[in-house]
C-alpha cells in the first residue's frame, strides 16, 4: 500500500519572497501615502524579491509532501490576487500548478504543516503544526527543510 504524502502550506509574504523588497521598489510617496498600509499598494506583491533558499526548497519538499501555497490576498488591494497567481506561475510553474489558495481562515485548510512568518489570518489556529518562518527556532529555509524533511 503506498504511503500518503502529508499535507504542507507555505505562505508567500515573508517566507518565500521578502517583502520589504517589494516596499523599497515603491517609489517614496507611494511609501508616504501608504505609510502604515503598504500591502495595500497596487502592485506591490509584483515587486518582491525571492528569500534566500526559497525557490530550491520549496521544489524539494514538493518531492515529500502534498504541498500548496497558502497565503492572504490583502482585502483593499485589488491587483494582490492577479500579482500572486502571476508570481507562483513565474517563479514555480508546473510544480505549484493550481496549489495556490488565498484565504484569510487560513485555519480551514486541513493539513500537517503551515510554514508562515506569523500567527495572523488564523494561522495561528491551524489545526496542524505551525512552523513560524523567522523565529529563532526556525530563522530561514535551511532549517525549516531539514526539520520538515525529518518529520515527513
Amino acid at each position: 500500500m503506498k504511503k500518503t504524502k502529508k499535507i504542507l502550506y507555505i505562505d508567500m509574504d515573508n517566507v518565500l519572497v521578502d517583502f520589504v523588497s517589494g516596499i523599497q521598489r515603491c517609489d517614496k510617496k507611494t511609501q508616504i501615502d501608504f505609510k502604515d498600509r503598504l500591502d495595500e499598494v497596487p502592485g506591490i506583491f509584483g515587486k518582491m524579491e525571492l528569500l534566500n533558499n526559497a525557490i530550491k526548497s520549496y521544489k524539494e519538499l514538493c518531492l515529500h509532501f502534498d504541498t500548496y501555497i497558502l497565503s492572504t490576498s490583502p482585502w483593499k488591494n485589488e491587483t494582490a490576487l492577479v500579482d500572486k497567481l502571476r508570481w507562483v506561475k513565474n517563479h514555480l510553474g508546473d510544480v505549484t500548478y493550481k496549489r495556490l489558495i488565498l484565504s484569510h481562515h487560513k485555519n480551514l485548510n486541513l493539513g500537517d504543516f503551515l510554514v508562515d512568518d506569523w500567527v495572523n489570518n488564523r494561522a495561528g489556529e491551524f489545526n496542524g503544526e505551525l512552523i513560524r518562518f523567522g523565529s529563532d527556532r526556525f530563522p530561514n529555509w535551511v532549517i525549516v527543510k531539514e526539520y520538515l524533511l525529518k518529520n515527513k
